[in-house]
C-alpha cells in the first residue's frame, strides 16, 4: 500500500533520501555527499551528473529500506535553490558544471547591470535585486562563455534550470 512519501533533499555538500509514513516518523534514509570544486577564485561548482547519480543512488536505497515503490504515494523535493544547470534535451547531460549558489564569477555582470540602471526593473518585474546570487546572470554567463551553448539554446536543444528543475526532469524522463 501507499503509505509514504520520498523526499529528496539535494543540499549544497550531500544529496539525502528520507521516506516519511503518513504520521511523518522516519522509516527510511540514504545519504551520499557531492563534492565541491572551486576551479578559480569566487567560482564555485559541481558535476551535474553527479548530483543527479547521487540522487538516484540514495533514492533507491531509501526506498528499498522502506519496503519497496510500493510504498510511496509521492515525491518532494528541497534543494540548494539557485545553483543552475544547463543540459542537453536529448540525453540529459549538463553542458558545464553545475554554478553553486555560492559561486560570484558574475559579480561585475550584476555591477554593470546595476550601473544601467536596470536594478529598479529587474526588481519590479521579478521582485529579486541583481546579485550573482541568482540564475539569471549565471545562465547569461553559460551562454556566453560555453562554446556553441547560446546557438544550441536558440536552436531549443538546451534546457535549464535549478537542481530541483534538473532533478523533475530527469525524473519523469524529460517530460516534465
Amino acid at each position: 500500500m501507499a503509505d509514504c512519501i520520498l523526499v529528496i533533499d539535494e543540499g549544497t555538500t550531500s544529496t539525502r533520501a528520507i521516506v516519511f509514513d503518513r504520521d511523518f516518523n522516519q522509516v527510511a534514509l540514504a545519504q551520499e555527499e557531492v563534492p565541491l570544486a572551486y576551479p578559480e577564485d569566487g567560482w564555485v561548482e559541481q558535476d551535474g551528473e553527479e548530483i543527479w547519480e547521487k540522487t538516484l543512488a540514495v533514492c533507491c536505497a531509501a526506498v528499498a529500506q522502506a519496503g519497496g515503490v510500493g510504498r510511496i504515494a509521492g515525491i518532494g523535493i528541497t534543494n540548494q535553490r539557485e545553483t543552475t544547470l544547463v543540459w542537453e534535451r536529448a540525453t540529459g547531460r549538463p553542458i558545464a558544471p553545475a554554478i553553486v549558489w555560492q559561486d560570484r564569477r558574475t559579480a561585475s555582470l550584476c555591477d554593470s547591470l546595476k550601473a544601467k540602471g536596470y536594478d529598479s526593473e529587474v526588481q519590479a518585474e521579478s521582485g529579486l535585486l541583481i546579485d550573482p546570487y541568482f540564475s539569471g546572470t549565471k545562465i547569461a554567463w553559460i551562454l556566453d562563455n560555453v562554446p556553441g551553448a547560446r546557438a544550441r539554446a536558440e536552436a531549443g536543444e538546451l534546457a535549464f534550470g535549478t537542481v530541483d528543475s534538473f532533478l523533475i526532469w530527469h525524473l519523469t524522463g524529460g517530460r516534465v
